[in-house]
Order: structure tokens, then C-alpha cells, then sequence
């Protein structure tokens, strides 16, 4: 997911580069687009819930339990049964806190905190907070550097600061309907309504499965933790192919966004504590706007998440602001 939210995020900065203070909400609006791809690549860098790889070699890997330690002279997993065995337990934990933080070439740095659930649809809190480039520079026009974004089964929604408002009717709030996520950026706003729709952090588990270029590296301790280190290399456009429900002139499509983005793989590295469970996730990439890189931890596994609709008063969507500005003809 990371990479091709990037593909977005590449075309969506340059116009975010060059907005103008008159053009408060227009910024607004492209800021939480972007706020609305990391967050869910914080949680989840993969595709749809589909199972990531149908080999045979994965198959009859599967079994062995998940038992890591090999003691009694049994043999060690495979990284390939390992990886199956935390994706199943990651993927049945339900919830848990969030903590991550991205970077984009000179467009952006932010962190994200708070808790997430996927046990029926993405839902959750999190608190976004731009640190440095110029997504932090258009932030601070607007009178803040961090936003609160609340994501439900079927919509999500970004808090933007009181300057905002005077620009949205005294509304605060910013609605993304995932059915309208495709006029967002085409076919990756097709892929980003099926990432919102299935998403869990067993995904960048289920990207170095669907890979077939998976090692592990070592035990290492993460926080305290003890923790097994695997590795991959991902080409993306591939799979998005397999791990997603597009269609073939989508899928199409969003190959021609990569390429125009400059990304073609990108590396995930995972680690998985001693309960199987995703706890560290890093990944990197390239694109035409610069190096890429999210870290993120997960903890707190079971944990209880809530995410209530704003008021429907605070609220803007936005399809009618963007119907709002075309009206008034306003431009870059």
C-alpha cells in the first residue's frame, strides 16, 4: 500500500507545493488526502484481504505450528511458515495502538499515533502531526502543524484547525466517502477504496509472502522485545496485481501512475515478537519526489478502539468542496 498511496501523494504534493494562502481550503483538501493515504499505510502497506499467495511451497510450509524456538532438536520454520503462522495471528489480534512515522523527499515528514481496529472494516483514531517539508509549511498557513483523523467502515474523516473553518462555513471537519476515493487520483483511488475496505497490519506480512523474495535475518530486540527480523524486495506493480480486486484496465492504469512516479520496488522489513504478532514494520522506496520511508510499531494488540462520526453541522464533504471550487474557478 505505502508505494501506491506515494504514487498519489507525488502528484497531490506538487499542487500542495504551490497553494497560496487565498487557497486555504484547497490546500486543506490535498493535505488530508495525503493524511488519509499514510494513515492507512501505517496500519497496513498490502492489499486486499485475499490470501497473498496460493504456491504450493507456501501450502505445505504452513504446517509445524509456530513454535519458533526449534528446541528438542526440531526443526527451525521456514521463513515462508513463520510468515504464514504471524499472519494469521496479527490478522485475528483485531485492534491495536499505532505509532509511525514518514518521510517523502522534501514534501512531507509526519508521525502518526493512536489505535487502530480491523476486525470489521478499518476504524480508529489517530493523531497526525506534520514535522518538516512543505506539508508542514502549508499546514502552519492554515494555523496548525497536526490534525485528528477518524476512520469508519465507510468513511474518513480529518479535523482541520479554525482557519479552516472560515473557509468551510465554520465547519471543522473534512468527509472522504471511500466510494469517492476514485476521483482522487483515478486507478489509485480505485486500489485506495479496496485498501480502506480490507486493510489489516498483516498485510506487509502478506507482501513479502506474495513476493516469493523472503529471508530472515536474525532475532533482534525491538523495545524490550524479542523479536525475528525478516526481509524482502517488492515489485509493486506486480502486487498490486495479486493482492488487489482492480480490474484489469485499473490495474492498467495504476502501472502507468508508478511508472510516472518513478516507483518500481520498494523493501519491507517486519518484525514478529514471540506471540507471532507484527510489532515493527519499515519500508523504503523511491519515487520522483524523493526517497520514501514509514516506520511503524504496533502494540497493545486487543486493544479497545472507538471512532465516532462528527456532527453532521461540523461536517464538510468533499466532493461538494471540490464541486465548491470548481464553481468559483479557483487554480493553482
Amino acid at each position: 500500500m505505502s508505494v501506491l498511496c506515494v504514487s498519489v501523494q507525488s502528484r497531490e504534493s506538487w499542487g500542495v507545493g504551490r497553494v497560496k494562502r487565498a487557497t486555504v481550503r484547497r490546500a486543506s483538501l490535498s493535505i488530508v488526502a495525503m493524511t488519509l493515504f499514510a494513515g492507512v499505510a501505517a496500519c497496513s502497506s498490502g492489499g486486499s484481504g485475499g490470501s497473498a499467495s496460493s504456491s504450493s511451497s507456501e501450502s505445505s510450509a504452513r504446517s509445524g505450528g509456530s513454535d519458533k524456538g526449534g528446541g528438542g532438536g526440531s526443526a527451525r520454520l521456514s521463513p515462508i511458515a513463520a510468515l504464514r503462522t504471524a499472519e494469521k495471528s496479527t490478522d485475528g489480534a483485531d485492534s491495536a495502538k499505532v505509532e509511525s512515522t514518514t518521510t517523502m523527499g522534501s514534501v512531507m515528514s509526519m508521525t502518526a499515533d493512536g489505535a487502530l481496529g480491523w476486525g470489521d472494516g478499518l476504524t480508529g483514531t489517530l493523531t497526525i502531526t506534520y514535522t518538516g517539508g512543505t506539508m508542514a509549511d502549508t499546514m502552519r498557513q492554515m494555523g496548525t502543524t497536526s490534525m485528528e483523523a477518524r476512520y469508519l467502515p465507510d468513511a474518513y474523516y480529518a479535523r482541520m484547525g479554525d482557519t479552516f473553518a472560515t473557509q468551510a462555513g465554520g465547519r471543522h471537519w473534512i468527509k472522504y466517502a471511500y466510494d469517492d476515493l476514485e476521483s482522487l487520483g483515478g486507478s489509485s483511488g480505485a486500489y485506495l477504496k479496496d485498501q480502506m475496505q480490507n486493510t489489516t497490519p498483516n498485510q506487509s506480512v502478506k507482501l513479502l509472502l506474495a513476493s516469493g523474495d523472503v529471508r530472515e535475518v536474525g532475532e533482534e530486540k525491538v523495545r524490550g522485545q524479542h523479536t525475528t527480523h525478516y526481509s524482502g524486495t517488492l515489485a509493486v506493480a506486480d502486487l498490486a496485481e495479486k493482492n488487489s480486486s482492480l480490474t484489469r484496465s485499473q490495474l492498467d492504469d495504476l502501472r502507468k501512475t508508478l511508472e510516472q512516479a518513478g516507483v518500481t520496488t520498494e523493501t519491507v522489513d517486519i518484525w514478529v515478537d514471540d506471540r507471532d504478532l507484527l510489532v515493527k514494520k519499515v519500508e523504503k522506496g523511491e519515487t520522483t519526489a524523493g526517497a520514501y520511508s514509514q516506520t511503524a510499531y504496533y502494540t497493545d494488540y486487543g486493544t479497545k478502539v472507538s471512532a465516532r462520526t462528527p456532527p453532521a453541522s461540523d461536517t464538510a464533504d468533499f466532493t461538494e468542496l471540490m464541486k465548491q471550487q470548481k464553481g468559483a474557478g479557483v487554480g493553482s
